[in-house]
């Protein structure tokens, strides 16, 4: 079993950090990700365990609209009109359908009320990026990633004040990109992947066109389409070089 942490030792590791950097000139602020559990009826989409207790769902993205939280996931273990019926009359849902369907998974898109979003809100409020989201009847698993320790401090605390019981089971900080990487990749290659990364390219569903993202580079879509294919390219095979252990 993985040991929980404390809110007194997230509150601890962030104090040590800031020992650092009065110390250090140096110091630069590391993104760190977080995986954080939570009882399955703690989270809005969970109130379909009860019913369908055989069910998973897969948290792709939270997103604003207004004065509502739209989350977009997965559903797998049951039709989209059952989960549908699940859901009817539950505190502050304003409308929910399906967007697309693979095989025994559906994709379906929620609108609720803020005031009874929960840790969707706290989300959206947040500096933190969700990595990953997974709930069962059992439990909800959530990955997220911040610029630095004190955004997932930002995050846990917004929970609190939300009365959200969330349990921190793992804290680190990412590994910085090698050399070798940034050695890999062009200029126009590194700067056209950041910007198709900062305005959701990579997301799902999409955030950007690629149509938008010539027009801020002032490129054409087949430029941007071939810088981000061979920047991806080559920051995939110089990862795998690494990850190989007869490489070197």
């Amino acid at each position: 079993m993985v040991p929980k942490v404390s809110a007194l030792s997230i509150h601890l590791i962030l104090y040590c950090e800031s020992v650092i950097v009065t110390q250090s000139k140096t110091y630069r602020p590391m993104a760190t990700e977080a995986t954080f559990t939570l009882p399955p009826d703690e989270f809005p989409l969970g109130c379909v365990f009860e019913r369908f207790p055989e069910v998973s769902i897969h948290l792709e993205q939270v997103v604003p609209a207004g004065e509502l939280v739209v989350p977009y996931f997965w559903v797998k273990g049951t039709t989209a009109e059952a989960i549908e019926d699940a859901f009817t009359g539950q505190p502050g849902l304003k409308s929910i359908q399906q967007m697309d369907a693979v095989q025994e998974q559906r994709l379906l898109r929620a609108e609720w009320e803020q005031a009874y979003s929960g840790i969707m809100q706290a989300l959206i409020d947040s500096a933190v990026v969700l990595i990953d989201g997974n709930g069962t009847n059992e439990q909800w698993t959530f990955e997220v990633r911040g610029n630095d320790r004190s955004d997932i401090s930002d995050f846990y605390q917004r929970c609190q004040k939300l009365d959200v019981q969330l349990e921190l089971t793992a804290l680190h900080a990412l590994t910085p990109l090698s050399s070798a990487t940034e050695k890999a990749l062009t200029e126009t290659q590194q700067e056209a992947l950041m910007l198709a990364y900062k305005h959701g390219y990579y997301r799902t569903p999409r955030e950007v066109s690629l149509e938008e993202l010539a027009d801020e580079l002032d490129i054409t879509q087949q430029a941007v389409a071939s810088r981000l294919r061979r920047g991806i390219n080559q920051i995939l095979g110089e990862t795998l070089r690494e990850l190989d252990p007869n490489n070197g």
